[in-house]
């Protein structure tokens, strides 16, 4: 009774096409894909950009340390 066999699997993908329709599951699957082609484009695009900015940067300032002596407030 644990899972569930092929015949579970094929009523609830019947309701969902009931429920949603077969255009809006079309279009939820390809702005899905879509999606997911966008952020692969954007992880190499980072790689090749995080490569690039690496190459042309220049090196960091030290940072500068100014000692000054804190007074009450009267």
């Amino acid at each position: 009774m644990g899972s569930f066999s092929i015949w579970h699997w094929a009523i609830v993908l019947v309701i969902v096409v009931l429920v949603f329709g077969t255009k809006k599951l079309k279009n939820l699957g390809s702005d899905l894909g879509g999606a997911v082609k966008g952020f692969k484009d954007g992880m190499k695009q980072g790689t090749s950009d995080d490569a690039a900015a690496a190459a042309t940067t220049t090196p960091i300032e030290k940072p500068v340390t100014i000692d000054v002596q804190a007074k009450e407030k009267v």
